[in-house]
């Protein structure tokens, strides 16, 4: 658990497990104070993580000023400078696998392997839900809003009889388990990741990835729909694309997910 430098802002950063060097882009709002997350899960058993609080989230620093998917990108670039790592695998899951694209595009040889979780290229290959847009409606709407999109199955008549798995999504998102709430300036990073989110796009440029890539995704997912992670996986050279039984939250709904993607990624 460390805190450093780079680019003239002050980032939170941690390095967990041991085995090949494996960089972990978190999605919207990460926080790796927020439990269980990325790093909490099989991923250290096999390799060397380091993740980072994005610009904007967590308890890295949060600057009043327009965000880009090219400062994300290059962030991890200074962040693995600091660490000494050359090259390493790469692992995004959902805002994260956008930034990852844009990673894997300007520090391609850095990369060795790649791994691009229920996200989308924007552009032609299409666009994640716009999210920014869920922040303007009630917190009742808002959430229930939220939860359909998480997967497409959670209609109202299988919340009805599925009461335990709403009940657990509920808690997923519930203000109480935020540990950033009330902290300065938290609403403004997290609005101004959102705003670089919806200018993401790498379509035209995703055919130069050359690292050997899997996309993966849920079938339900409503947010980065399997057809824009087919469109995603067919415009880079040799990409292979697996879709699981799950949604956006794929990775905790079906347990095959990990095992196939660290699979690729070792």
């Amino acid at each position: 658990m460390s805190f450093v430098e780079l680019r003239g802002l002050r980032f939170y950063y941690e390095l967990r497990g041991s085995g090949p060097p494996l960089l972990v882009f978190n999605g919207s709002g990460g926080d790796l104070r927020r439990k269980p997350g990325l790093l909490d899960g099989p991923l250290a058993e096999h390799f060397e993580l380091l993740c980072h609080d994005q610009r904007g989230l967590g308890q890295t620093d949060r600057p009043d000023r327009a965000y880009s998917m090219r400062d994300y990108a290059e962030d991890a670039a200074a962040l693995l400078d600091a660490v000494g790592w050359d090259r390493c695998r790469v692992l995004g899951v959902s805002f994260g696998g956008m930034v990852a694209q844009e990673f894997a595009l300007r520090f391609g040889s850095r990369v060795e392997r790649l791994a691009l979780a229920c996200t989308s290229s924007g552009g032609a290959g299409g666009a994640s839900y716009p999210l920014h847009e869920l922040a303007e409606l009630p917190a009742d709407e808002r959430g229930l809003r939220t939860l359909e999109l998480s997967d497409t199955r959670m209609d109202a008549a299988w919340r009805k009889s599925h009461p335990d798995a709403v009940e657990t999504m509920a808690k997923l998102r519930d203000p109480a388990n935020d540990p950033g709430a009330g902290e300065p300036h938290r609403e403004l990073g997290a609005r101004r990741q959102l705003e670089a989110r919806s200018e993401h796009d790498t379509w035209d440029r995703l055919p130069q990835i050359a690292a050997p890539t899997l996309c993966c995704g849920g079938r339900y997912d409503g947010i980065a729909s399997p057809a824009n992670m087919e469109r995603l996986a067919g415009r880079i050279s040799g990409a292979k694309l697996e879709l699981f039984e799950g949604g956006h939250l794929f990775l905790m709904q079906d347990p095959s997910a990990w095992g196939r993607i660290i699979e690729f990624l070792r």
